[in-house]
């Protein structure tokens, strides 16, 4: 490879998601040379291709789905989407997103390589034909589709492909049961779609409370979702319309078909063309191993910000704080250290399943005596007013304290009353203080102090 003459600068960064945007603005501001590269779309995977245009989605399947609970109770007639305009309106969202992202960036000064780079050496990588050199580099590549080794891999799609479907399918198979195959379920069951979810395991959703992930699947199962537990897939037939997926239950082998079979099997660390161990440096199954600063612990002049950090939970909220930290690091050395904050979660399914705080083994393993407060609130006003079948909570408080340690809500509005949970948790407020507090009536948050009455 001949090169004339080696570009450097003092900070380059790969990936142009939440993260490595946030950590290179916070470098320019401060002057240093930065450069940043992407082999994809610029913005980053939410923006692009996520969790922005699944929201969009959804709320249509929602409308379908409230209107027919109300069908009969005033509603004569059920919404009829055009799929068409529904997708004509999420890239209305999406398609400014790279545009504009690098606009901002050129405005910036900040040099663009529309290329996925990969190291040479401790200070040079290869990108776009080039050898670019510099001080610092910034991983922040996100995290990437798990990829199933079976025979008839190829026949497999993604999220990103649900997301950009011309027409709801006939029926559909989900490898996988978290986030993505469990939102995207919901919403096209709702739809007319027949929709059956292979799971390895024996349950859903292993990280939320096991209480509501239990009902959530029996609610999903009266929507027409069929579960199938304990599930080998070993492989992907296709036919003259359908795929034929090949798995096995206890040993016994089955096969199941329909239109479109999608691998929602997980994501790992985009890490693997970067050829980082040419730079020495460290990574492990959950990403760049890092210290409290994000930086490498087996390559100092190296960060890494985001999903592909080792350091917390993919949430992209934490993908804008790290790209923080990461900056400011860059400028001055460990001047910042990542202190994890209390994060909730939702998994937008319906309805919506939110949790912050500890889970219940958590909860017990930290502390001596745990009281929870958990139930069925299906027959309180803020469901029967919906024709709702289907809302319950788990709360954690620490006895001795009466510190609220922990929420986990199943509602339609969990996604939006769970941060009243991660408010009082971050505060560290007792049950005793929460309830002394003024919410709105009558809102899902308002439930929450009758939620934590005294059985």
């Amino acid at each position: 490879m001949k090169n004339t003459k080696k570009k450097h600068y003092d900070v380059f960064v790969i990936g142009s998601g939440i993260a490595g945007q946030t950590a290179a603005e916070i470098c320019r501001e401060h002057n240093l040379s930065v450069a940043i590269a992407d082999n994809r779309e610029f913005g980053g995977t939410c923006a692009n291709r996520g969790c922005d245009s699944k929201k969009i989605l959804l709320q249509f399947s929602h409308l379908v789905y409230q209107s027919r609970n109300l069908r009969g109770r005033g509603v004569e007639k059920l919404p009829k989407l055009n799929w068409k305009k529904v997708q004509k309106f999420k890239r209305s969202f999406s398609d400014p997103i790279p545009p504009n992202t690098e606009q901002k960036l050129k405005d910036l000064g900040i040099s663009l390589y529309h290329q996925s780079p990969n190291f040479i050496s401790k200070t040079e990588v290869e990108v776009e034909g080039k050898v670019v050199s510099a001080d610092h580099f910034i991983i922040a590549t996100g995290n990437i589709p798990r990829e199933l080794d079976i025979e008839g891999k190829e026949f497999l799609k993604l999220s990103e492909d649900v997301l950009n479907f011309k027409k709801i399918p006939k029926s559909i198979t989900f490898i996988g049961s978290g986030y993505i195959a469990m939102e995207f379920a919901c919403m096209l069951a709702t739809l007319g779609c027949k929709v059956t979810i292979l799971e390895r395991d024996k349950t859903s959703l292993a990280k939320f409370d096991d209480y509501l992930v239990k009902k959530l699947i029996t609610k999903m199962e009266n929507l027409g979702v069929a579960f199938i537990f304990n599930a080998d897939v070993t492989g992907i037939q296709k036919l003259k319309k359908n795929l034929k997926v090949s798995y096995s239950v206890d040993g016994k082998s089955k096969t199941h078909k329909s239109r479109k079979v999608i691998n929602a099997t997980g994501r790992v660390p985009a890490i693997e063309t970067l050829d980082l161990e040419k730079a020495g440096i460290e990574a492990d199954k959950d990403g760049i191993v890092v210290n409290d600063h994000l930086q490498s612990k087996s390559h100092p002049k190296v960060y890494a910000c985001g999903d592909v950090s080792n350091k917390s939970p993919s949430l992209t909220p934490l993908s804008g704080l790290q790209g923080y930290i990461v900056g400011n690091n860059v400028v001055k050395e460990k001047s910042k250290t990542l202190d994890v904050p209390c994060v909730p979660s939702t998994v937008f399914t319906t309805p919506n399943l939110s949790s912050v705080g500890y889970g219940e083994e958590e909860a017990k393993a930290r502390y001596k005596s745990v009281k929870i407060y958990q139930g069925d609130c299906s027959n309180w006003f803020n469901a029967k007013k919906e024709n709702e079948d289907t809302y319950a909570y788990t709360i954690l408080v620490n006895e001795r304290t009466d510190e609220i340690v922990g929420a986990h809500i199943l509602s339609s509005k969990a996604n939006e009353s769970i941060n009243v949970f991660a408010t009082a948790i971050y505060n560290k407020m007792t049950v005793k203080e929460f309830k002394r507090m003024m919410l709105t009536y009558p809102s899902y948050s308002m439930d929450f102090k009758k939620m934590m009455e005294n059985k």
